[in-house]
């Protein structure tokens, strides 16, 4: 029985092909043993006799940093509902999204299985492939893990509830067991989460809506942002026009559905009143980013999350930011008062987002103003581009060789002076020399680097940025921890802060001035647990960014921006206390970022239209005259917090 390989009575290389017989016989082995593993896999595998993890959701917690709750969120959301009780053109909706041979298939799809085996084992993206009782699987007795284990257990039983069930019976447990994001599992409390409706008064275009979502709530709810309303709509036409292909909604009924049928806004969840809203918000995100956990997984609840927020500081900040909006602006009286927005954020040398403000009330303004991107840097900026300037050097002549400054070097601090470049003067796009503006119009002759941006001269600040090289200084800024994309254009503006940084960004840019070049990205969760257990969450380590010396000439100048600067008001919060002020062009806004000790807090303030987005002026905010430009609201809010978190 044994083959006659290598084969005899051949020489070569023919010794060493097999035979058409040795070939099929191999093949005929090998199917063999591969149709027995399966049939006895399948033997052995049982349908469970219970649901798993999702029929029993729990809350997620959130906790301070000192261990005290701070909030809960993810109720249960599910009430499961007769199939008789889903109009027949809603559920023909799901299965012509999902798996429109749903009546006549045997429960799997063997084409999907094999290009989902085929994927995971050569290690490409992971693919469902899966049939309607797949999915029923999967939501009801698994998990949604990707695993050869879990596809070929899903697919025996898949196979063996198929012949159990009727396609009536896996259909209503599919629609009772599905996500659809909005912390709904199953189509009744989707109905009320999207269309505050009960199921039975869904129409056939708001029931293809909801089968959108079975693709990924997470990708396809509008309200998540244009590009999720833009997939949206583009797969709810899909779904119609696919029923329309299958027999089950006429051309003459598809007709009757052109406009998408918008679903209400998300409602915001009882007790995120106040700043906890922003706070929730901010470490979901960072959960979200920085871990495994899938957003389906994590709204099945049973996390805790230890937040990196400190109680009494999220408090002090508050009330600082709260006596200036009742104190001193008054938008019953004054135009100038109105639609006005602070953002502000507390960041240490390590990361650990401390506190933050991020609006007046989370459950009447959802967005998240210490978060924004929008507000432009203004004098806050000039550090980046002294620390670059003090560790690249500059280079006046093209293909020249870069020279060291220092915190003495001498720059023509006049009003007005030509902005050059190593080929000359730098021409605007009206075709005239580009000048720079001081503040009152000043002038101040030749002045130490240091000295401008003390005393916020902006004709050598402006100058500098032109001699390091702009995309050096935004180089520094990045590794510093500004986002690149809030950088902007790289014009000669670009020094006095054109970029738009959000206030927990800037905060952890200062933090790295703080940390003497040190630079760790701003993190807001600590610890992450289900049920105890503990789960993997990245946390940054600390990246040496700048040089000591470097980082110790700019928090030399920070101080003394304090001390006898234009931040003389933030002495009030002690002497080591350091900063900057800042205006943004065109008085659209007006920041003061510092620290003292190791805790870094930015403060931006901006005026904002409703209706355009657009940034106003701040002229008159306040009631100051109009010839003041800028705010001393973010510098007082700045100082009365950290004298209050002494």
């Amino acid at each position: 029985m044994r083959p006659a390989y290598p084969r005899p009575g051949r020489t070569g290389f023919r010794r060493w092909v097999p035979s058409w017989r040795q070939v099929l016989g191999l093949f005929g082995a090998g199917f063999g043993t591969l149709v027995a593993a399966v049939g006895v896999l399948y033997v052995l595998t049982d349908i469970p006799t219970d649901l798993n993890a999702s029929a029993t959701q729990q809350d997620n917690v959130y906790y301070w940093a000192d261990g005290t709750e701070m909030a809960r969120t993810g109720e249960v959301n599910r009430q499961d509902t007769s199939l008789d009780k889903v109009p027949e053109k809603v559920r023909w909706a799901a299965v012509a999204a999902e798996n429109e041979t749903f009546y006549t298939d045997s429960g799997i799809s063997p084409r999907g299985i094999t290009r989902a085996i085929t994927k995971m084992v050569t290690g490409g993206d992971t693919q469902g492939g899966s049939t309607i009782t797949q999915q029923y699987v999967k939501n009801a007795y698994l998990n949604q893990q990707q695993t050869l284990t879990r596809k070929f257990t899903e697919m025996f039983i898949a196979i063996k509830l198929d012949n159990k069930m009727s396609k009536s019976d896996i259909l209503e447990g599919y629609l009772n067991t599905s996500w659809y994001g909005r912390g709904s599992y199953g189509i009744q409390r989707a109905a009320h989460a999207y269309y505050n409706k009960d199921v039975s008064q869904l129409d056939p275009s708001e029931g293809a809506f909801l089968a959108s979502l079975l693709k990924g709530a997470g990708m396809y709810d509008p309200a998540v942002g244009p590009k999720n309303h833009e997939r949206a709509v583009e797969r709810w036409k899909w779904i119609l026009d696919r029923m329309v292909v299958i027999g089950k909604l006429t051309p003459e009924e598809r007709a009757k559905y052109t406009t998408f049928p918008e679903p209400k806004a998300p409602p915001k969840p009882a007790g995120l009143t106040g700043q906890v809203g922003y706070l929730v918000d901010t470490a979901h995100a960072y959960v979200s980013a920085h871990t495994d956990v899938s957003d389906a997984d994590f709204d099945l609840g049973g996390f805790q999350i230890h937040t990196t927020f400190e109680k009494p500081k999220v408090d002090a900040l508050n009330k600082a930011i709260v006596a200036v909006r009742e104190q001193r602006l008054d938008p019953g009286k004054r135009d100038a008062d109105k639609n006005v927005r602070i953002g502000a954020a507390s960041v240490t040398t390590d990361g650990r987002i401390a506190a933050l403000y991020g609006g007046p009330d989370y459950l009447k303004q959802g967005f998240n103003d210490a978060n924004s991107g929008v507000v432009p840097a203004g004098g806050t900026f000039t550090p980046f581009v002294y620390a670059a300037g003090l560790r690249d050097g500059i280079q006046r002549e093209r293909n020249g060789a870069r020279t060291p400054v220092s915190p003495g070097t001498l720059y023509n601090g006049d009003n007005k002076a030509a902005v050059r470049t190593p080929e000359g003067p730098y021409w605007d796009r009206a075709g005239k020399k580009a000048k720079t503006v001081n503040e009152g119009g000043k002038s101040w002759g030749n002045i130490p680097l240091k000295e401008a941006v003390v005393q916020n001269v902006n004709s050598p600040i402006v100058q500098l940025g032109m001699d390091v090289g702009l995309d050096r200084v935004s180089r520094t800024a990045v590794q510093a921890g500004l986002l690149e994309e809030s950088l902007g254009p790289q014009v000669p503006g670009f020094s006095l802060g054109t970029t738009r940084p959000s206030a927990i960004r800037l905060a952890g840019a200062y933090a790295t001035f703080a940390a003497q070049g040190l630079h760790s990205e701003p993190y807001s969760v600590d610890r992450l647990s289900r049920n105890g257990d503990a789960v993997k969450v990245e946390k940054p380590t600390a990246d040496r960014v700048l040089p000591a010396s470097v980082a110790g000439a700019v928090d030399d100048a920070l101080h003394d921006v304090v001390k006898r600067g234009t931040g003389g008001t933030a002495k009030a919060a002690g002497p080591d206390a350091a900063g900057k002020t800042g205006t943004g062009p065109d008085d659209k806004s007006a920041w003061f970022a510092g620290y003292r000790g190791k805790l870094a807090t930015a403060i931006s303030l901006s005026r904002i239209d409703p209706k355009s987005q657009e940034l106003l002026p701040l002229t008159g905010i306040g009631g100051t005259a109009a010839s003041v430009t800028g705010s001393t609201f973010p510098i007082d809010i700045w100082t009365a917090y950290m004298t209050a978190v002494k």
